[in-house]
């Protein structure tokens, strides 16, 4: 089975949809991913427990769906970068960009010379343990290997035109919590300070031609979000959709089995103010 090839993805005109994953690493996950019809997973190593030996299994899975696998690593640091492509990751959404030699040291640490400096191990899980000629190998790799760049801090912003003109880099995806926090407005991505700031990623975004990404809670921020001009979407986490699935169900279920419950659930959200818009976060 041929290599996913994330970068031809990216650059594709077309919605491009994906799932991440923090907490769950099944052996069937990539089937029933790729059953949904999703385009692209995205791996955390930032914020989860998983590490390079869990990444490693989790790729592995989710190529039984034959899902092109982004990772996030838990720093730039070339030991993380080169680990996480070598277990087998198609493509690396790397956290607190902030400047033009960021990038550049991140596209320098995950691709092979000429483009940059990483280290060579042949027939591994990077090219699916297929032998075959070493540098077409190494030129084929560096094709297909995406880089995402999360623009989440003041300095990101303020840099992201250099940012965005860094050769190499794939996508640009704002960090939408992390970002706000970084503007002194935690959560507010209404604030008219967020609004500049994501304006200024998307406006960078389309002079260069890269890809413009988020990730949104549900399908109705999504939706709102492509209509703004985002074309590279995650579709909420598996523990995520698990949790709420699973708080309807058991919550439906003991309203149906006491009406008394039911009816005062009822009272009290009318109670409540009107249900506010939805954002896509």
């Amino acid at each position: 089975m041929a290599s996913p090839n994330l970068k031809r993805m990216f650059a594709a005109d077309k919605l491009k949809l994906g799932h991440s994953i923090f907490e769950f690493n099944s052996p069937g996950l990539g089937q029933i991913i790729a059953a949904a019809g999703v385009d692209f997973v995205f791996l955390d190593m930032e914020h989860s427990g998983f590490g390079i030996a869990e990444t490693k299994r989790a790729i592995t899975g989710l190529r039984a769906g034959n899902i092109p696998t982004l990772v996030r690593p838990p720093s730039d640091e070339s030991h993380h970068i080169g680990r996480v492509l070598d277990a087998g990751a198609d493509g690396l959404i790397m956290p607190m960009v902030s400047s033009k030699e960021e990038a550049e040291h991140i596209v320098s640490c995950m691709k092979y010379p000429p483009m940059g400096k990483r280290g060579v191990a042949l027939n591994i899980a990077h090219d699916r343990y297929q032998p075959g000629d070493a540098a077409a190998t190494l030129a084929a790799t560096n094709r297909r290997t995406a880089f995402v760049a999360l623009i989440e801090t003041v300095e990101g912003i303020e840099n992201i035109d250099e940012i965005a003109a860094v050769k190499g880099l794939d996508c640009l995806w704002i960090g939408h919590f992390d970002l706000s926090c970084s503007l002194g407005i935690n959560g507010q991505f209404d604030h008219p300070d967020f609004i500049k700031a994501a304006n200024k990623v998307k406006r960078a975004a389309k002079k260069h031609n890269k890809a413009l990404g988020r990730l949104t809670a549900d399908a109705a921020g999504a939706i709102a979000l492509n209509k703004q001009g985002y074309d590279v979407l995650c579709y909420s986490g598996d523990l995520w959709v698990y949790q709420q699935a699973l708080i309807a169900g058991i919550s439906a279920i003991r309203d149906g089995c006491n009406p008394a419950r039911a009816k005062e659930g009822t009272r009290k959200s009318q109670r409540k103010s009107p249900r506010k818009r939805a954002k896509g976060n």
